[in-house]
């Protein structure tokens, strides 16, 4: 069977099961999957399919009744880390860094668009042409981004980024090459000591998944609130979590609940720690008074080029929400944050801990940095393949809070 014929006949067999489904009652998946199997042994099927065709088929009926249609088989490979929806018939995927072309399509704009609503729906959200924007997850975690016409021009563009199902742990960071062993114990202390700590990178340079292993340390018994766009920290091994996730105005003419009213909430839930997934504008204002408030051991994450250009952005977003001198708001960084470390995607698509770097204090009008320890390439690297190592600069140069954890000095 040619693949136009095998469409057509898929969606004629589609069509039949739908026509069962609209009676007016609840069919169970497992009633659905009975119904494909039913149809998939007639006469007609086995006549004209072979067996692995017909299961096959069977998997794209179901994905396309019940799932997320085309894209449930992508959702299906483990492989896939990305998946970027340009219109129902330019799909691309990131698959071990590589972006490539795949050749399934959906079968109109029209179904593209009920795959986006049941995803919206599924999160409670809403998008439409007067709100065309929406970032949602998916029910395993995925970070799910549309953006519909008028402001898409090439038709309903969707992006879902996917993370490890297992989740991603320090050690796995080390296998990775991500960091070494000394590196790791020595965040792990850190985060064990209660230092503030602000991840930076840039766009797929790793952050949330940084954040979530680097969280790991945290102590199982502590009460942790997260705070996120999309929610997407998985903290399982922690009790007594709270987690929070911003809403969008609706059409019933509920407000908006943003960062920054999340934040403000959090600081009267009895946190021990605040996480906030990614700080993107003014709601630096609660983080960092969340920082200077007595809720040590906290952490986020935002985008920046390099860790300078991270405390560079952070200066401007606190003037977006704050009305007070350069000064005034560079002390509030350096105060606030202990460590900032900075992540890069490679030339090989390796993602890698660049930076580690403590803010020492505020002195002559500047934030005062030390970097404890700095990626460098070596001999071995190529123009395909990086191969280097952090490299130590210096001591912890604050070690009041290892002190008062009991570790006294290190090293």
């Amino acid at each position: 069977m040619k693949q136009a014929e095998y469409e057509g006949f898929k969606a004629a067999l589609k069509g039949e099961i739908l026509a069962q489904l609209d009676c007016g009652q609840d069919f169970t998946d497992e009633q659905v999957r009975r119904m494909i199997d039913e149809k998939l042994c007639s006469r007609e099927c086995t006549g004209r399919l072979e067996v692995g065709r017909r299961r096959t088929l069977g998997r794209e009926l179901f994905a396309a009744i019940r799932g997320l249609d085309v894209l449930q088989e992508l959702l299906e490979d483990p492989d896939i880390t990305e998946i970027m929806v340009n219109g129902p018939d330019r799909i691309f995927v990131e698959k071990e860094g590589r972006l490539s072309a795949w050749d399934g399509h959906f079968e109109s704009g029209t179904r593209l668009q009920d795959v986006i609503q049941q995803i919206a729906a599924g999160c409670n959200r809403v998008v439409n042409e007067s709100s065309p924007i929406l970032d949602a997850r998916l029910a395993d975690g995925s970070r799910v981004n549309v953006v519909l016409a008028p402001v898409a021009l090439n038709g309903p563009v969707l992006t879902v980024r996917r993370f490890p199902k297992e989740g991603m742990t320090m050690d796995r960071l080390v296998s990775l090459g991500s960091l070494d062993e000394e590196c790791r114990q020595f965040l792990e202390l850190l985060v064990r000591c209660r230092y503030n700590i602000f991840i930076s990178g840039g766009t797929g340079s790793g952050k949330t998944t940084f954040l979530n292993a680097l969280s790991q340390a945290i102590g199982a018994q502590e009460r942790i609130v997260t705070i996120e766009d999309s929610a997407e920290l998985q903290l399982k091994y922690v009790e007594n979590l709270v987690s929070l996730e911003t809403r969008n105005a609706n059409m019933e003419g509920g407000r908006p609940v943003t960062i920054r009213d999340l934040i403000r909430t959090a600081l009267r839930m009895r946190p021990d720690r605040i996480i906030v997934g990614e700080v993107r504008g003014a709601e630096i204002c609660e983080l960092l008074t969340a920082y200077n408030s007595g809720h040590a051991g906290s952490m986020s994450t935002g985008h920046g080029n390099t860790a300078r250009d991270m405390l560079l952005r952070m200066e401007t977003m606190l003037l977006m929400g704050m009305d007070i001198p350069l000064s005034a708001i560079r002390r509030q960084i350096a105060s606030g944050i202990d460590i900032l470390i900075h992540l890069g995607r490679m030339r090989d698509k390796s993602r890698k801990v660049l930076e580690i770097v403590e803010i020492t204090g505020y002195s002559e009008g500047e934030i005062q940095t030390s970097p404890l320890y700095v990626f460098e390439e070596d001999e071995k690297s190529t123009r395909e393949r990086v191969n280097g190592r952090l490299v130590k600069k210096g001591e912890l140069k604050h070690v009041e809070k290892l002190e008062a954890a009991g570790f006294g000095r290190r090293g």
